[in-house]
């Protein structure tokens, strides 16, 4: 039996790698799009084809669409604080497109374009649903916003067979995002902004690495657009005090008002970001703390048969025991 054949863009990042492994177990002939061949040689390993290529060099992508069936376009720029809203919209916005166009010429069978949930920013009236308007609240959610509104367009017109999933926060193993705040927690120098009331939703890697597949083999996927996370929400209070419990110290006690805060990281972007220096603080780390993020997936639920296995407890448990692996705390 022919393996189908599958390209996945942002192969070496932490969702990219993921799911070119899972993949690649599960039997199909995986390329994988990467800026940097030195850093995929466990892909290699793992018997990825490694192409080099870059969102915004058009003809690579090109010749990385070539003769596939699949496209997971997972890449994407993440938000690095002295990146321009320009570069931003390079990769994120003509990037998607370029590789839309070159997915439509090559004949891909199906496309299936990771967004985010953070296009609906803030959650007023939670839990969100695919429905629920977009509000971003950045420059990231804002060009994130605006590549699913090409996909979804090239879905509109029949141009190409596709499918739209929009991940909440991501951890697990290989995940360096939540680090920061996992040390806080477990140097005990950790203070909660505001109240901790807001809602925060997390999806562990391997339940997002299912639903991606779903999105790339079912038949009722082709068309919509899903909401990928873990079943319910949490406050943060409750997030921080499970962390702490997986650390064995003592659960944080201070809070400190936001406001002010939020205050500190916009004079940090107006001082920092004209020099192209990395402001130590900003206020989408301040956001953090202030806008709820919860979300319905009764519709992948219902149309995929998306069913998150990983109880938060457990996948902090695994992550927690991987960052002491790696003796990164």
């Amino acid at each position: 039996m022919t393996k189908k054949r599958v390209l996945v863009t942002g192969a070496t990042g932490f969702t990219g790698s993921h799911l070119c492994q899972r993949l690649a177990a599960d039997g199909y002939s995986v390329r994988g799009l990467v800026r940097d061949v030195s850093r995929a040689s466990s892909l290699q390993a793992g018997g990825v084809d490694v192409v080099v290529g870059d969102l915004r060099d058009h003809e690579s992508l090109r010749r990385a669409v070539s003769d596939i069936e699949v496209v997971y376009h997972v890449a994407g720029l993440f938000r690095p604080e002295n990146v321009s809203r320009r570069d931003m919209w390079a990769v994120n916005v003509d990037g998607t497109r370029a590789l839309l166009d070159a997915a439509v010429d090559a004949g891909v069978s199906r496309f299936v374009h990771c967004s985010t949930a953070g296009v609906h920013g803030g959650i007023k009236d939670p839990p969100a649903n695919e429905e629920t308007p977009y509000s971003p609240g950045d420059y990231y959610q804002e060009s994130k916003t605006e590549g699913e509104r090409i996909a979804l367009q090239y879905m509109a017109e029949r141009r190409l067979p596709a499918v739209v999933f929009r991940p909440a926060g991501i951890y697990g193993p290989g995940d360096l995002r939540f680090l920061k705040l996992i040390k806080a927690i477990n140097a005990r120098r950790f203070v909660m902004l505001g109240p901790g009331t807001v809602l925060y939703q997390l999806v562990f890697i391997e339940d997002l690495i299912d639903g991606i597949l779903l999105c790339g083999s079912s038949e009722s996927a082709l068309g919509n657009v899903y909401l990928l996370t873990g079943e319910h929400p949490v406050t943060l209070n409750d997030l921080v005090r499970l962390i702490a419990g997986v650390l064995k110290v003592p659960p944080p006690q201070w809070h400190f008002p936001v406001t002010p805060v939020y205050a500190a990281g916009l004079l940090c972007e107006l001082l920092f970001k004209p020099l192209k220096i990395h402001p130590p603080l900003y206020r989408r780390r301040v956001d953090f703390f202030r806008k709820t993020r919860a979300f319905d997936i009764s519709k992948a639920k219902r149309d995929l048969g998306f069913h998150p296995k990983t109880e938060l407890l457990r996948g902090l448990e695994t992550t927690i025991a991987w960052y002491r692996q790696m003796s990164l705390i």
